[in-house]
């Protein structure tokens, strides 16, 4: 009895006890205003041809908050983002944290139906947009902002760093399940909640300005987040893949080879088809890949190491 009782106990107790005591008063917006100090000539993200410094990012961001704020957002305030994958939605998400609000991502490749339940669901105040993706949203109660075609509006606003009135549990994002029991289910985290998530993985891994790490997960799932917000607080490179490249192996290596990628994610399923590419050892770059979303095989983690000289984590979601 008493070995299965410090048996349990070991389980429970030692084996679990991974408590850290981060610093959690500061927001997203907070943390990636900070490294804009640190380094904000260095490049921040990169899309295509297209490039932004740290400092320009964080002013276009800025101009887009005080802008949001004219139109009532603040804490608590949902904010949809329907957009394809550009440096706009990048600048939209930042945008909106620093307003205060809570960012509700809505891939345009979703069915209609599936559209029209998330925005009566969520019944989120403004939705920002692309203006050529006007005709895949149905009618919707939300204030839209085509932020391509009115930015030149929106950029008469004060580009400051704004005085933050958001508390670590205010919402920082609320991400839709798939609905594959059901009606989707929209999935809250906070500013304290996902800070905790994020600087653990720096503790971890730490990322520094010498990393490039590849956004291509569609900003409906979860893994996005860390892609885009843990790559802007510590002075890494963001590369955003283009609109369904992820889908893609062919591109990926170009693009992982040509900006010399060095972490990114896979669910485990596309890192089978990934690895299947006959040019995989092209991608010597890599310094991490993630996996999780799925079971990661015994035989898919023997397959990659034959394939590939980098690290692979495998990590559960934010939201989990």
């Amino acid at each position: 009895v008493q070995t299965i009782d410090f048996n349990i106990h070991k389980l429970l107790a030692e084996w679990n006890a991974t408590e850290r005591d981060y610093d959690l008063s500061q927001g997203l917006h907070e943390l990636f205003a900070a490294q804009v100090e640190r380094t904000p000539n260095a490049i921040a993200i990169t899309f295509a041809q297209q490039q932004l410094t740290y400092q320009e990012l964080n002013s276009r961001a800025n101009q887009l908050r005080n802008y949001l704020q004219t139109l009532g957002v603040k804490p608590e305030t949902l904010v949809g983002v329907c957009m394809e994958r550009s440096l706009e939605m990048v600048i939209c998400l930042l945008g909106i944290l620093k307003a205060g609000g809570a960012y509700v991502p809505i891939d345009p490749e979703f069915p209609e139906e599936r559209i029209a339940y998330m925005l009566e669901d969520s019944q989120v105040k403004v939705l920002l947009i692309q203006e050529k993706l006007l005709n895949q949203i149905p009618p919707h109660q939300a204030q839209t902002i085509y932020v391509d075609r009115e930015w030149e509006k929106i950029s008469t606003q004060p580009n400051t760093n704004p005085h933050s009135n958001i508390q670590p549990d205010n919402l920082a994002y609320v991400i839709y399940t798939s609905g594959s029991t059901g009606k989707p289910k929209g999935a809250m985290n906070t500013h304290k909640g996902i800070c905790n998530r994020l600087l653990w993985m720096q503790e971890t891994y730490q990322l520094n300005s010498t990393d490039t790490v590849l956004q291509k997960t569609p900003f409906s799932f979860d893994v996005s987040v860390w892609e885009f917000i843990w790559t802007l607080i510590t002075g890494a490179r963001l590369v955003i893949a283009k609109p369904g490249g992820h889908k893609d192996s062919d591109y990926l290596i170009d693009l992982i080879t040509q900006e010399q990628i060095t972490t990114l994610h896979f669910v485990p399923s596309m890192l089978q088809a990934f690895l299947q590419n006959r040019h995989v050892e092209k991608c010597s770059s890599l310094r991490s890949l993630v996996c999780s979303g799925e079971a990661l095989p015994v035989d898919l983690q023997n397959r990659f190491n034959q394939r590939l000289a980098c690290e692979l984590h495998n990590l559960y979601g934010p939201t989990e």
